[in-house]
């Protein structure tokens, strides 16, 4: 049978299109690699389908949406119920649906309700003491508080960056103390202010989540005799596994000598502190010092699950130099109990 010329083109066309088709399809399949790389375990499967060629299923509406590599991505599920965010992702709000603007609790806040030395140190008030004509009257229990909170002040859309405000106090009250009038000992001021940055990068089993680099000052807020203060840029390292987390932080201290002279050879340069966390229990070790000197202090603090509200038991010890500034250069070992909201992660 002859064909027309009018059926021969539209044919020809037609076959023409139909092997333009699996060269179209193979233009625009993902590779495995690319699926790969998608965080969601639906969109990661309807990646796989489109790379075989296989029809895909729309997305349901409680999908979540794709992060880019590197963004904190959401925790796998588990019988039907999402588990916990990595604990630094928690604490610093790397999550894309985290708030853009945040208050958030900071370092520890605690309260310690009795606190004990072994080794008053009653050096820097002598002189106050003699001027006003009372005998040096200090108790060996105190009280003892943290507040501490950070602020962000701007991230991008995936929440990987960000700069932040944050601030500590620190007192020792003499709360027991009503020879004296139940003064506050010492209490130590620090703002800092300092960008994050996630670099989602796993290094020998454990993930780099966290770099912060800022501007710390921390002093006494007093004058003469009982002044202290110094000023630091600081950068802090933050890896974790699972429930634990190590903290590695480094400074470069300035604006010091007058107030504390030397104050470096019992700080150091530097601490690492390591959290973990263990049935809603936290435990932390925190460690610095100067090796050269010989001189440094270590900290060991435990958070009960929690007891009334937010509050949990929370019980402190301490050993070694500088548990406050007025202290920096005095050596003893304390241990107090009390309760607190929240540990550094």
């Amino acid at each position: 049978m002859r064909l027309s010329v009018q059926r021969i083109r539209t044919l020809s066309l037609a076959v023409t299109l139909f092997g333009t088709v699996p060269l179209l399809r193979a233009q625009t399949a993902p590779s495995l690699a690319d699926c790969a790389a998608i965080g969601s375990d639906g969109e990661r499967l309807a990646c796989y389908d489109r790379a075989a060629g296989r029809a895909v299923a729309p997305p349901s509406g409680d999908e979540p949406a794709v992060s880019p590599p590197g963004a904190a991505q959401p925790a796998a599920v588990a019988g039907g119920l999402r588990a916990p965010p990595s604990l630094i992702d928690a604490a610093w709000g790397f999550g894309p649906s985290s708030s853009r603007y945040t208050i958030d609790l900071y370092n520890q806040n605690y309260l310690l309700i009795g606190r004990y030395t072994d080794n008053l140190n009653t050096a820097p008030y002598s002189p106050v003491f003699a001027a006003a004509g009372q005998p040096e009257s200090l108790d060996d229990i105190e009280a003892k508080f943290q507040i501490s909170f950070k602020i962000r002040l701007w991230t991008t859309e995936d929440r990987r960056w960000g700069v932040w405000a944050g601030y500590t106090q620190q007192s020792q009250w003499q709360v027991y103390n009503d020879d004296i009038s139940r003064p506050f000992r010492e209490t130590n001021y620090m703002p800092e202010l300092f960008a994050s940055w996630r670099p989602g990068i796993e290094l020998g089993g454990l993930h780099w989540n966290l770099l912060n680099v800022g501007y710390t000052h921390q002093s006494n807020g007093r004058t003469d005799l009982l002044s202290r203060s110094w000023d630091r840029i600081i950068a802090t390292f933050g890896f974790e596994r699972e429930n634990f987390a190590l903290l590695a932080k480094a400074w470069y201290p300035f604006n010091y000598e007058d107030d504390n002279p030397r104050i470096t050879d019992f700080y150091g340069y530097g601490s690492l502190t390591a959290i973990y966390k263990w049935r809603d229990h936290s435990f932390s070790l925190m460690g610095r010092g100067s090796i050269a000197n010989g001189k440094g202090a270590a900290a060991f603090t435990w958070m009960s699950p929690r007891l009334l509200g937010p509050l949990r038991a929370y019980v402190q010890a301490f050993a070694g130099y500088g548990e406050s500034l007025i202290d920096y250069n005095w050596n003893q070992n304390t241990i107090g109990a009390g309760v607190a909201l929240n540990d550094a992660l």
